[in-house]
């Protein structure tokens, strides 16, 4: 099977967590990251001020942040179409961090 390549050609910020994102396409969503920002790696972004400090990479062609954060642009492209399945998935890096923390508590 295939996988379509996208890369994100620019953003720009919309609200509170949020981007409208552009693609080669000529395509835009505007995605609210929110509900994924937990984790390792995204839990970090939940800090507005790390949010807003997104990037464009020139060479990997997606949106990324200081702290090694970053999407596949295909699953932005693609983003109502993932973003559940995504969301449900963040939801158990959430739950591993805090059994995690509980552990090391007692």
């Amino acid at each position: 099977m295939r996988h379509a390549l996208h890369r994100v050609t620019g953003f720009d910020s919309v609200g509170d967590f949020t981007l409208q994102v552009r693609f080669d396409d000529g395509s835009e969503q505007v995605i609210d990251f929110y509900p994924v920002l937990v984790g390792e790696i995204y839990g970090p972004l939940s800090d507005p001020e790390l949010f807003r400090k997104a990037a464009l990479d020139p060479e990997t062609h997606t949106i990324v942040w200081p702290n090694g954060a970053d999407f596949d642009p295909a699953q932005l492209h693609d983003w109502p179409q993932v973003k559940d399945a995504f969301a449900a998935l963040a939801r158990t890096w959430g739950a591993s961090e805090r059994a995690t923390a509980l552990s090391r508590a007692s």
